[in-house]
């Protein structure tokens, strides 16, 4: 099929070079574990929100307690319309239907370079290899799409204008719970500065060697998934990949790096990776919620876990150990006790 990435044909040499003794293992160490356990994630219902003082108390509890010992919950009744999602999954499915050749084409769509990214071609070993594409839209981008995928962009403008508004009531209901200032947040973060990505996950004839997405923690301050009914999502919990049962009613939230470090380690991003399906392909988006480069992550409370740092630097050290040892460091480089 003309629209597939040439996977087999930039992965072969590595592939042979490791046909022998490739396993999977517990996970721990990057490859993935097809003994995970099924689980279903702490589920919020919003709607618990608007009723009386007691409920919408317990329900900001349950959520807050899912971001310290989670990291990853599940929230239902959002506001964001089964209709919305359905049409953009349509519009998804569609647009990675185009021939390879024209998704790697300069200005495809009329997006920046770098827009469409596939795979990961500069992999060295098994543990790096990416089963996926993507296309990375920064939200001032998307009026960008040329008027022939006019329903494209339509149907993306209406998933970020849907989803902006519930991050933002996520976070001040969590920074709330820890007397954070959620002025903090509005500052730092705007339409500007956040980002969505639609992911397909092909069909994978090594199931059982790669990975659909490699396992990482996300650099941002919230994460909002909406996944389809194939599964496949796996996060670590209590040093276990635990397999994510999809809910079709509800959206995913995960805590990113920057959370972690201004909540002083009280909330926790969760390593998750996407593990791959042998006939089955999969699709999901995702919305960054992100700061401008410049805001200063600096938590408030005492005493501090990491130094103050910019999120632009936090990008650029990642960028280099990625560069160095095809891998994320992440918050530890950051730690003040080291």
């Amino acid at each position: 099929m003309d629209y597939e990435p040439p996977f087999l044909d930039v992965y072969k040499p590595l592939l042979l070079q490791n046909s022998h003794g490739v396993g999977v293992d517990d996970g721990v160490s990057g490859i993935r574990n097809d003994k995970s356990e099924w689980c279903e994630l702490p589920l919020i219902d919003l709607s618990r929100l608007s009723l009386d003082h007691v409920e919408r108390e317990e329900c900001m509890k349950e959520m807050s307690e899912a971001a310290r010992t989670w990291g990853f919950f599940q929230v239902v009744n959002h506001g964001v319309s089964q209709e919305l999602l359905q049409n953009l999954r349509h519009e998804q499915m569609e647009v990675f239907r185009n021939p390879f050749a024209e998704k790697t084409r300069e200005n495809f769509l009329n997006l920046p370079p770098r827009s469409y990214r596939w795979g990961n071609p500069s992999a060295t070993n098994l543990s790096q290899i990416s089963w996926s594409e993507a296309f990375h839209l920064f939200l001032p981008d998307i009026a960008r799409i040329e008027d022939q995928h006019q329903s494209l962009r339509s149907s993306i403008e209406a998933f970020a204008s849907a989803v902006a508004p519930l991050a933002e009531r996520l976070l001040q209901i969590l920074a709330q719970k820890l007397n954070m200032k959620f002025s903090y947040f509005q500052e730092n973060c705007s339409a500007n500065t956040c980002f969505l990505r639609l992911n397909r996950y092909p069909p994978c004839p090594l199931h059982s060697r790669v990975f659909g997405l490699l396992p990482h923690t996300d650099s941002s301050f919230l994460t909002i998934l909406n996944q389809d009914q194939i599964g496949g999502l796996q996060l670590m919990k209590d040093g276990k990949w635990i397999s994510v049962k999809p809910n079709p009613q509800a959206l995913v939230v995960n805590i990113g790096d920057l959370f972690q470090a201004v909540s002083n380690d009280k909330y926790i991003s969760a390593k998750h990776q996407v593990v791959r399906g042998e006939k089955e392909e999969r699709f999901s988006v995702a919305y960054f919620y992100n700061p401008r480069k410049d805001a200063v992550i600096e938590s408030e409370m005492m005493p501090a876990v990491y130094r103050k740092f910019s999120f632009g630097e936090y990008r650029e050290q990642i960028e280099k150990d990625v560069k160095k040892t095809g891998d994320k460091v992440g918050l530890s480089r950051f730690l003040l006790s080291q």
